[in-house]
């Protein structure tokens, strides 16, 4: 190509480029985790995005920035939402990823480029002010018109900087990408939020392994969201290109940098690759006994498992799963009965305790609302001797190896689809020699499930009646 070719070709780029300034917004589709993740804003102060490279993590915070500086949400937006102009603070660990990644996503450029991020041209206000930092063209803070007519200002600073930059005023909004290595500049930012009611997001991928902050999010505190993402979660990367690029990572590296999965505590309790429990969806055969499991969620998610097995091979199969917080019991319950509403459900102990509002025991709540509830809590099997099972709280040690044993031996599959299971597979690990309890909604609801197998049955002339009379016990079919 010749130089006059060249510049030609330059040329067209930079008009095409400058005819979409202020149009990449209205082209912002987010995937399901991304969506997910904007409207846990709606009721979180604090959430995290701890994904891997490449799927999209730095893009979403960028979007959702350029939605509350300009106060323009799109008709389902379902997260927070800010109706009057907004300080925001970004973070970045250096002026040259400030200006390279945060920058660029959010302002496209400078210059003629500048508008052509996810900020439209139109409406940022004046000229962006740079800082003197040794690099060229490092932009220090913005101002963007806002809907409702006043100026939303955005200043972008560095963790290079030091945790007391980031003391004073009471940012409406705080984007942090990628993780700072002093967990200060982390504790300061959510000192500024309280005083503002903001939001804090953290997007990154935990190359540092197990950290501070990864530990705080992974507790599952209330007002505190985590979401992890893949490669397989994000259909613009191929096949072909992830092969390769993950065989060009170390060995220690793969798991962060293609699931997003830090090294926790003292390791994994599942360690198993997701793949070697992966399967496609089929149809499930009509003689494999069927099953669910439910978490109630009375001071964290409520979640439901729905399970099959084969008892010809012993394999275990969980089909579907969900969990979702800050909702009653007919929302719950509605998931349990949506499909087969003959099976029945295995629940634990803490469903003999009342509703928040003092209502109705548990079990007998959902019992009225058509689940298929057993009729006593998930236990193990009696022991030999014993004149009967055993009830009430289980120890969970047994029923983690088996699923080990389960997910070693090939017995134990998971359909693609359970992206809930994964993440908490991915995050479910031991601190101090003991099983870490965040984070494991869908894990227990599976877990009374697999301890409950026993009680598992095909769609059989009686199943077909509690599908026509759900509020019926399983017991009271026995």
């Amino acid at each position: 190509m010749t130089l006059e070719e060249q510049q030609l070709l330059l040329s067209l780029q930079q008009e095409f480029a400058h005819s979409l300034a202020g149009t990449k917004i209205r082209t912002y589709t987010p995937y399901p985790w991304q969506r997910e993740f904007h409207d846990a804003g709606k009721t979180c102060q604090e959430r995290m995005l701890m994904a891997a490279n490449r799927v999209g993590k730095t893009m979403s915070a960028a979007a959702e920035v350029s939605y509350h500086m300009t106060g323009d949400y799109p008709d389902d937006w379902g997260g927070h939402r800010c109706d009057k102009p907004v300080l925001v603070w970004t973070g970045s660990p250096t002026n040259e990823t400030s200006r390279d990644i945060v920058q660029k996503e959010l302002l496209g450029g400078l210059g003629e480029d500048l508008g052509t991020g996810w900020i439209p041209r139109g409406k940022i206000v004046g000229k962006p002010s740079t800082r003197q930092a040794g690099v060229k063209n490092v932009v220090e803070s913005f101002q963007v018109r806002h809907a409702s007519g006043g100026l939303s200002t955005c200043n972008l600073k560095t963790y290079e900087m030091g945790w007391e930059k980031w003391q004073g005023t009471a940012p409406d909004i705080v984007w942090l990408d990628e993780e700072a290595a002093d967990y200060k500049i982390f504790s300061e930012c959510q000192t500024r939020i309280l005083t503002s009611r903001g939001r804090l997001m953290v997007t990154f991928t935990p190359l540092r392994g197990e950290t501070e902050l990864v530990l705080y999010f992974i507790k599952g505190l209330p007002g505190t969201f985590l979401k992890g993402a893949t490669w397989d979660d994000a259909p613009h990367l191929d096949e072909k290109a992830k092969a390769e690029h993950a065989a060009r990572y170390r060995a220690h590296e793969v798991d962060a940098r293609t699931k997003g999965i830090p090294m926790l505590g003292e390791g994994m309790v599942f360690a198993v690759d997701d793949r070697e429990i992966t399967i496609d969806f089929f149809e499930v055969p009509r003689h494999w006994a069927r099953i669910k499991g439910c978490d109630f969620g009375l001071d964290h998610p409520a979640a439901g498992v729905d399970c099959a097995w084969d008892r010809d091979t012993d394999i275990f199969y969980l089909l579907d799963c969900y969990k979702k917080d800050q909702e009653l019991a007919p929302y719950h319950a509605a998931w349990l009965t949506k499909a087969n509403k003959w099976v029945p459900v295995s629940w634990p102990h803490d469903g003999l305790n009342r509703e928040k509002d003092g209502g109705r025991v548990l079990k007998e709540r959902y019992r009225e609302l058509g689940v298929n509830m057993l009729g006593k809590s998930a236990r193990y099997p009696r022991n030999p001797g014993e004149a009967s099972d055993k009830g009430g709280a289980q120890p969970v040690e047994p029923i983690i190896t088996e699923v080990q044993e389960r997910m070693k031996s090939g017995r134990f599959k998971v359909f693609k689809t359970c992206t809930p299971f994964f993440e908490e597979k991915r995050s479910y690990h031991r601190q101090n020699g003991r099983v870490s309890t965040a984070r494991d909604d869908v894990l227990k609801a599976l877990f009374y499930a697999l301890m409950m197998k026993r009680y598992a049955t095909t769609r059989t002339t009686n199943s077909l009646r509690a599908e026509q009379a759900p509020a019926r016990s399983i017991a009271s079919m026995r």
